[in-house]
């Protein structure tokens, strides 16, 4: 018998008008409104990412048919239409937050947009969203030095933390670039999850500190996510790095000694 199939959607934008850089990324309203009503009529069960991270790390059982709803980021839809939008169908989901972008002073790789800020944190919340660690500044945290790469995982924690007034235990991968290293330092931060892309359908035998998520494009139709809800349409995760995702991650590692941290997107 094959694991039950869990698909994890990874949002970024929901507007009309997305500045170029993200506008692949990025879904309308009137899309986003028709795609969660196509999650709703599946019968899936929304729960957070903390449900997801505590069964596969053996404390809870997860309800039938469970799905995950996340946005990375932070724009400026999330703590307003957005999360109007999913509260109107009771559907949870992980915001996971760049806190250099939306913290006013601080600086991001992140190019120009509109993006929330910190001070709405607790306002996701409200909604009913859970608030995850999306770095500092978002570089590819697999080319960073340690130190680096442990100031980026712990210090977006600590400040969410200060903001939340409670413990902030689950992280999302720029671009879902991380490697074993990546890994054992999220765990090393206090993280009890991390979530990856891998664009893949991830299950009940998944990694906890690589979570397979599905990346919305433009392009996307409810027809896809249909057929993600029916558990097909993308391969299933866990699976082992591919020889062209590393080949890839050696050059972007090399670029990076010559040219420091790149925007990881």
């Amino acid at each position: 018998m094959t694991a039950p199939r869990i698909p994890v959607l990874l949002y970024h934008a929901v507007m009309e008008d997305p500045p170029d850089w993200i506008a692949e990324f990025t879904v309308t309203p009137k899309d986003f409104g028709a795609q969660l009503d196509a999650i709703v009529d599946s019968g899936r069960t929304p729960v957070g990412i903390s449900a997801l991270a505590g069964h596969l790390a053996g404390a809870s059982p997860l309800p039938d048919r469970p799905v995950v709803l996340t946005f990375d980021d932070g724009f400026a839809d999330l703590p307003g239409p957005t999360a109007e939008a999913l509260a109107a169908r009771a559907l949870p989901a992980t915001a996971y937050l760049t806190t250099g972008a939306i913290t006013p002073g601080r600086r991001s790789l992140l190019p120009p947009a509109p993006m929330m800020s910190l001070s709405q944190a607790p306002l996701l919340e409200q909604y009913g969203m859970e608030v995850g660690a999306h770095t500092v500044t978002h570089p590819q945290l697999d080319t960073l030095p340690s130190e680096a790469l442990r100031r980026e995982l712990r210090e977006p924690k600590a400040v969410l933390e200060d903001v939340l007034g409670h413990e902030v235990a689950h992280l999302a991968y720029p671009h879902g670039y991380n490697s074993r290293a990546v890994r054992s330092a999220a765990l090393a931060a206090g993280y009890a999850s991390a979530v990856a892309v891998r664009h893949a359908l991830s299950s009940e035998t998944d990694e906890a500190y690589r979570i397979a998520r599905l990346i919305l494009r433009r392009g996307h139709t409810v027809a896809d996510i249909e057929a993600w809800m029916d558990g097909r349409g993308a391969p299933v995760a866990p699976f082992p790095d591919s020889l062209p995702t590393i080949g890839w991650r050696l050059y972007r590692r090399a670029r990076a000694a010559v040219k420091g941290p790149v925007f990881a997107g």
